[in-house]
């Protein structure tokens, strides 16, 4: 009997507990009267410093090292002007500029022969990247309180388009031992040595880079110094996360025709027309850019302040900072061939964010 009261008893004491932790819990989210107002939008200027520093763009390429490809034709110009500096290849240039003359300056196909690429299946660009630029926009604050010091903050806005200036110039790493061919055999004795940096665009010469609008919603749990109905001037800390989603990507046209002309340069090389490749001469290739940039979610903190102007109106400042970074992909591809060339870089945003805004209590 006493067993079976007891068990009634720590039942009910268990019952009581969790009615109370209900009741407890749930004050948080009543609608009655607390003292304070639970919900605040505020509505004002957001302007985005973005702290980061360009980070180097890898490149990839469909030209493995050691591939080899046939030539084609290709002037002895060509030849002459990316013969390998750091290797003593006079003699073969006197003897190429003296087949030029007897070849109209040009090395035809049957005797151009074949070279092995080494250097464009990957390599990093030093100095080279992406930095965002300032902006300003309509930023959107809106907070539900838990109590008079605690809430939780939802920062968004108009999600503005940033540009992307880019920094440095691109080259290609190429290097290649070229055999010369007689009647279709591979004249090695006549190996020519060469190597050369490529240039493929200047990512600062044309404008921005590139450009995306950019969804930076964000959410905080904040703690509000004072208390309502005494203090009008209330400062608050907050940390809490971001999340950042990239669309509506576009590239500076320039350089996108830069990029196309780097994938007729690999078209060639696969199609056995080396040759072509190093004059920057069109394939039969239809070569197309892709810009994409991965999603990102970021830690955020916040210092800021509230100024009553009455219950209901008031002022509010704050500054942000988040950590923030994502990828850029840029893709060269083509229908028959397929990938390229592919490009990525990381883009440090490490936006400072200052806000000033009116807003209203409910």
């Amino acid at each position: 009997m006493r067993h079976n009261a007891f068990l009634c008893a720590a039942a009910s004491i268990a019952s009581l507990s969790g009615t109370v932790q209900a009741a407890d819990f749930s004050k948080y989210f009543s609608m009655e009267a607390q003292g304070f107002k639970r919900f605040s939008v505020s509505a004002g200027a957001l302007h985005v410093m973005p702290q980061g520093k360009a980070q180097p763009f890898t490149v990839q390429t469909a030209v493995p090292n050691g591939t080899v490809a046939k030539n084609g034709a290709i002037k002895v110009d060509t030849v002459l002007n990316n013969l390998n500096e750091n290797v003593d290849q006079s003699g073969l240039a006197t003897a190429l500029k003296g087949l030029g003359y007897l070849t109209g300056g040009a090395l035809p196909a049957g005797l151009s022969g074949s070279s092995k690429i080494n250097g464009l299946e990957s390599w990093e660009n030093a100095s080279t990247g992406l930095e965002a630029d300032d902006v300003t926009t309509l930023g959107l604050m809106t907070n539900y309180f838990f109590t008079d010091h605690v809430s939780l903050e939802m920062k968004a806005g108009i999600p503005p388009k940033v540009d992307l200036q880019g920094k440095g110039q691109i080259y290609a790493p190429f290097s290649a031992i070229t055999t010369p061919e007689l009647l279709g055999l591979p004249l090695k004795f006549m190996n020519i040595d060469l190597q050369n940096n490529i240039f493929i665009t200047d990512l600062g010469a044309h404008g921005a880079a590139a450009s995306a609008r950019a969804w930076t919603p964000a959410f905080e749990l904040q703690y509000h110094f004072g208390k309502t109905g005494v203090n009008k001037f209330r400062p608050y800390v907050g940390a809490g996360m971001m999340y950042a989603y990239f669309n509506e990507l576009e590239m500076n046209p320039r350089t996108e025709q830069d990029l196309i002309a780097a994938g007729h340069m690999i078209a060639n090389i696969k199609q056995g027309q080396a040759g072509a490749s190093l004059e920057g001469k069109t394939s039969s290739a239809n070569p197309q850019v892709d810009l994409e940039a991965t999603d990102a979610f970021a830690p955020i903190i916040t210092a800021g302040f509230t100024y009553d102007f009455n219950e209901k109106w008031f002022a509010a400042a704050s500054v942000s900072y988040a950590q923030l970074k994502n990828e850029t992909t840029i893709t060269v591809t083509d229908a028959k061939l397929g990938e390229l060339i592919r490009s990525k870089a990381d883009i440090e945003i490490n936006p400072l964010m200052l806000y000033a805004g009116v807003g209203i209590r409910f």
